[in-house]
């Protein structure tokens, strides 16, 4: 397996590999990783679908990319999906798939279009006292000191920021600060999360820092990630005779470890009640997703209070479990016995009352029911204790959705914090308490709240125990490597597995980059990988990032004037003297 840039490679189509004809492949849950390892077997690998099994412990595919209305609850959206232009492993699987909704079109076509038609931005980004406008202006308000800070982690090496937490190597200047503002709520990242992660989010995404304020960088699905993702390529799977094995839980793979080489032997599992499993020769290859961001969710309901769920994750004891037997397959307890450290909790309000859109309308300065961008991304609630978000994407959100309903997602980062309005902490609310909570926020009036939130909305809160793990403080080997050395029929897939290249986890991306790196070195296919988009390696970016991370300042050039002018004077007959005027580093005189 090899990485490649560029249409030669991106557009050539690779010859079918040796001996796939005789191979079989199993894949451990059913979330996009392995979605995605399926489809690379198929289209790129040219394995028969009806050689390739999906095993499932629930009765639905998508893992986290979720989307449903339960019965008697409501709509119900753990999460939502950020997505961009340079996710280039998932639009090379997207290309691939049928649109569902337009014919002949794919759903990268699909994509492609909505959001050339509709662009996404927000139009207020935070609010405070209400309602009000927060007036961060697209301003990140760092400090020289927190513009040094964020300099340092981003020339710091991997190896120095491994095992060190944020608010560990970025002070309180850049914590009280709109940057921090806007890239917590975004990301989700807490104070004591990785520093490491944060700098290869620095790297990831620095052709981004611009539209960080207002979301411009953005794109979104017309529905929720389920129906717009999940389903077109379950679908276009199915069809090409890919099997899914619903209701199995995987307890244990076996491995069969010598000197230089590992070969899984046999996977085990539990069906109906009944313990099972299948052996595996070398020709048989199996793609484990280890852990899982949405563990032990647990959904409420508008008169329940989700709960905690602290009990045995099937997931990562799967994990344990397997890292047990070899140094190379990770440390999961690194992630994932952290829940005060990586919880939190959403809730999907559904709207019943008309009034209530009208506030979101006020707020998002767009009409919530024209069927296009809404707050365009989260709007951070700055003055909330619970520090709460939320967003309404274009609606409607669901295909069977009412038209005189809104879906909107929320979510705090401080879910052990008494609320503003409710005095109580966001995980012992009910979905009417947490509505009250952000009716309060929107800037309803008091005496309206409780009767609003009690008949105008359907709320469904949910908790996550693990929603963050992959954020915590790491190091080199906590992670496997997707193909571990030695490896010959097995790969780690999704979040928990460590990519060769610089891209950073919480991503539909790196969801498709570890099982299409898994699928092409295991199969040895003859196409590279596409490599992770390379502006941090982009001068320009790295300029333009520099003038908006100092909100438009330019650079102080130290000494009389008369040294500036012939600095520059020199400067301004090379490329650099233009860079530098062109993104207002330096005026022009």
């Amino acid at each position: 397996m090899y990485y490649s840039s560029g249409n030669y490679e991106a557009f050539a189509r690779p010859r079918k590999p040796a001996g796939v004809d005789n191979k079989t492949a199993w894949f451990v849950g059913s979330g996009l990783a392995s979605l995605a390892g399926a489809a690379f077997l198929v289209r790129d690998g040219r394995m028969p679908g009806e050689r390739i099994t999906i095993l499932e412990q629930q009765q639905i595919a998508g893992g986290a990319l979720d989307g449903l209305k339960v019965p008697e609850k409501g709509f119900v959206i753990r999460g939502g999906r950020e997505m961009e232009d340079h996710f280039e492993c998932l639009w090379d699987l997207f290309r691939s798939i049928p649109s569902l909704e337009i014919d002949d079109a794919s759903v990268l076509d699909e994509f492609y279009w909505l959001n050339k038609d509709d662009p996404n931005y927000s139009l207020q980004r935070a609010t405070i006292n209400r309602g009000e406008d927060a007036h961060t202006d697209g301003l990140f308000t760092l400090s020289e000191q927190a513009q040094k800070d964020v300099i340092a982690l981003f020339l710091a090496t991997r190896q120095e920021m491994e095992n060190k937490r944020i608010n560990e190597v970025l002070g309180r200047d850049f914590l009280d600060s709109n940057f921090w503002l806007y890239w917590r709520t975004m990301f989700a990242f807490e104070e004591w999360h990785s520093a490491l992660e944060m700098k290869l989010y620095l790297h990831r995404f620095i052709h981004h820092i611009g539209g960080l304020p207002d979301f411009s960088a953005l794109k979104f699905t017309k529905y929720n990630q389920y129906e717009s993702l999940v389903l077109p390529l379950v679908k276009w799977l199915q069809e090409r005779g890919v099997r899914f094995q619903y209701g199995t839980e995987v307890t244990d793979v076996d491995f069969a470890l010598q000197e230089g080489r590992k070969q899984a032997t046999r996977i085990h599992w539990t069906r109906d009640g009944q313990a099972g499993g299948v052996d595996l020769g070398a020709d048989d290859l199996v793609f484990m997703t280890i852990g899982s961001l949405t563990e032990n969710s647990d959904n409420g309901d508008h008169h329940t209070a989700a709960r905690l769920n602290e009990g045995p994750a099937p997931a990562w004891d799967l994990w344990r479990r397997i890292a047990a037997k070899d140094a190379a397959f990770g440390r999961p307890d690194v992630f994932g016995a952290h829940i005060p450290e990586t919880k939190w909790e959403s809730a999907t309000v559904t709207t019943l009352d008309a009034r209530i859109p009208a506030y979101i309308e006020k707020i998002a300065k767009r009409d919530p029911f024209s069927g296009k961008v809404v707050t365009g991304g989260i709007v951070s609630v700055r003055d909330s204790r619970w520090l709460m978000s939320w967003t309404v994407n274009r609606q409607p959100h669901f295909k069977n959705q009412p038209k005189d309903q809104i879906v909107v997602w929320v979510y705090s980062l401080f879910v052990d914090t008494p609320g503003d309005y409710v005095n109580k902490p966001m995980q012992d609310c009910t979905g009417e308490e947490i509505t009250r909570e952000w009716l309060y926020h929107l800037g309803v009036p008091v005496e309206e709240i409780d009767a609003l939130a009690a008949t105008g909305a359907k709320t469904v809160p949910v908790m996550m125990p693990y929603i963050t793990a992959f954020f915590m403080p790491r190091q080199a080997g906590d992670r496997p490597d997707v193909v571990p050395e030695g490896a010959v029929n097995f790969a780690f897939i999704g979040q928990f597995a460590e990519s060769k290249q610089r891209d950073c986890i919480f991503t539909t991306e790196y969801s498709v980059r570890t099982p299409m790196e898994a699928v092409y070195t295991l199969l040895g296919i003859e196409r590279g990988v596409p490599e992770v988009f390379n502006s941090t390696y982009d001068v320009r970016t790295l300029l333009a990032a520099t003038g908006r991370l100092r909100d438009g300042k330019e650079l102080d050039i130290p000494g009389p004037a008369f040294l500036r002018n012939l600095l520059m004077n020199k400067l301004d007959k090379t490329q650099i003297g233009g860079l530098l005027r062109e993104f207002g580093l330096v005026q022009d005189d």
